[in-house]
């Protein structure tokens, strides 16, 4: 992330679980997102990277998922993290501060043996180059799960999306925590990113191979998704 995004999740990061609390299929989503990852039993011997962890919840999907898997947890917010470590996790899980293009300096080195990066690739200043960094941390042959707000170019969906941001989303945000910032650039940013088919082709171009798409389900079900791929075989 940029700094200035990074600042802006640093001022609502104490915060950030009280807003996502109140959608309620935020953390069904992420759990099953860790769940397409499709691997094999609890985990056991399985070492996995939640890149863009924020305050945890990706996390608690992935171990919640495979219970027995080794994570490793990695945010470039400081106030995200913080408040992810406050809570209960077991010695398999760990977390690092690190921007995402500095995870070697940090001591976060692959191969990993699956990665869920949920609401990352939007903030991310390059994706082609975040996509391929996820990709050579992988272990060839295994999966990659991206899960993010990517609005097809249908009016009915953006209509919908301005909708819910500023009769919900930034609202909430300002009676939460006093700021509105961190939604209104929600808001802009996945605006501005990727619809579903250019999110699947650009990860395609970066060499993932079975790539397709999960929808979600309830009022979201057109604007949040999660992108799957494996990294090639050698």
């Amino acid at each position: 992330m940029t700094p200035q995004v990074t600042s802006l999740f640093d001022h609502g990061g104490r915060d950030y679980d009280a807003l996502v609390a109140a959608n309620p299929g935020y953390h069904r989503d992420l759990h099953r997102a860790a769940r397409h990852l499709h691997l094999p039993g609890d985990g056991r011997g399985l070492h996995l990277l939640d890149l863009g962890c924020g305050t945890g919840a990706s996390t608690r999907a992935l171990h919640q998922a495979l219970p027995a898997a080794t994570i490793t947890a990695v945010d470039g917010s400081a106030r995200m993290l913080a408040r992810a470590r406050e809570k209960t996790w077991p010695t398999t899980v760990r977390f690092v501060h690190a921007d995402a293009r500095h995870l070697t300096a940090a001591g976060v080195h692959g191969p990993f043996d699956g990665i869920l990066a949920a609401y990352l690739l939007r903030n991310l200043p390059d994706p082609d180059a975040g996509l391929h960094l996820l990709h050579d941390l992988l272990r060839p042959g295994a999966p990659l799960a991206v899960h993010d707000y990517s609005l097809p170019h249908r009016r009915a969906d953006r209509l919908l999306w301005h909708a819910v941001c500023w009769t919900v989303i930034i609202p909430a945000g300002r009676w939460v925590t006093g700021d509105t910032a961190l939604y209104r650039y929600l808001w802009r940013s996945a605006l501005d990113f990727d619809s579903p088919p250019e999110l699947a082709a650009r990860m395609r171009r970066t060499g993932f191979t079975g790539v397709h798409v999960e929808h979600t389900a309830g009022w979201q079900r057109t604007l949040t998704h999660t992108f799957l791929g494996r990294r090639p075989v050698a």
